[in-house]
């Protein structure tokens, strides 16, 4: 089954020139002529948009006047592909490097199954390719638990197997457009963080499901950095998850929740400090 020429990857930048330069030199590898990359540049003050038209000067840029965040950024690309009458819409962060025609498995598993909402791609560091970041997502509201499955293991084939999961992550996933009209977009109350989880919620309360397709690979290149970065995420972390709860009314979860925050953040540092030293 050939892909539908229909299919618009979605590349949100924001003064990350070269994360997305590397980003689209692997998209550029794909040869099948049934995609196209849209860039949505977020009021980038780098000079990134003339460095991406010099380096990839077919590729369409959306430049918006001000930074609207990851969900409005995202929001306004949808918007773009819509009006380029795309059937299929990919959101790929610009610090990935995609594997060679990773968007056909996420696509076909859509055109197969009528059922499934979202696919989403086996994920691995890219600074360890042979460890996973993501090969499926559990978000169980009720008991404040929202994680990635296999988070920091070594690829293995039990990561292998595609089937439901509980959420997909932002980081890369694929979407009938018609879905995500139906869903709503991204909701752009959320700052930072947890937006996956709620527009993933919403796709399966309208009876669809969330689909891991390890077959499409990505690697994500997530920081190491022991600086005060870590703890701001783990807050940022946190707040958007306590507006997750609020949200979906997970009252059990907003109470619980706090009790799991020094396992987590022990465990972040923990992942950070052992993928630090073994690039060491």
């Amino acid at each position: 089954m050939s892909m539908p020429p229909h299919t618009c990857i979605v590349v949100l930048n924001w003064n990350g020139a070269n994360d997305t330069l590397a980003c689209l030199a692997s998209l550029d590898k794909t040869v099948s002529p049934s995609y196209r990359v849209l860039v949505v540049d977020n009021g980038s003050t780098d000079g990134s948009v003339e460095r991406i038209r010099s380096s990839f000067p077919g590729t369409e840029i959306l430049e918006l006047p001000e930074n609207l965040g990851y969900s409005g950024g995202n929001n306004a690309g949808f918007g773009k592909a819509m009006e380029m009458q795309d059937e299929f819409v990919v959101f790929l962060n610009n610090d990935t490097i995609a594997d060679r025609d990773f968007c056909t498995p996420l696509v076909e598993t859509l055109l197969r199954k009528p059922e499934v909402g979202i696919t989403v791609p086996k994920i691995l560091y890219l600074d360890h390719p042979d460890t996973i970041w993501y090969a499926g997502g559990i978000a169980r509201l009720s008991v404040g638990l929202v994680k990635h499955v296999g988070i920091r293991e070594k690829d293995g084939p039990r990561f292998n197997r595609p089937g439901i999961t509980g959420y997909a992550t932002g980081c890369c996933f694929a979407m009938r457009c018609r879905d995500f009209r139906k869903a709503g977009g991204f909701d752009e109350g959320f700052g930072m963080y947890a937006e996956d989880v709620d527009l993933s919620l919403r796709v399966r309360a309208m009876g669809k499901s969330i689909e891991y397709v390890p077959a499409s690979k990505v690697w994500h290149k997530v920081s190491a950095s022991l600086a005060g970065n870590l703890m701001k995420k783990q807050f940022r972390k946190s707040s958007a998850l306590w507006r997750l709860f609020r949200k979906h009314r997970a009252w059990s979860g907003m109470a619980l929740y706090p009790l799991l925050l020094p396992f987590r953040a022990v465990m972040s540092i923990s992942g950070a400090v052992m993928r630090k030293n073994a690039k060491q």
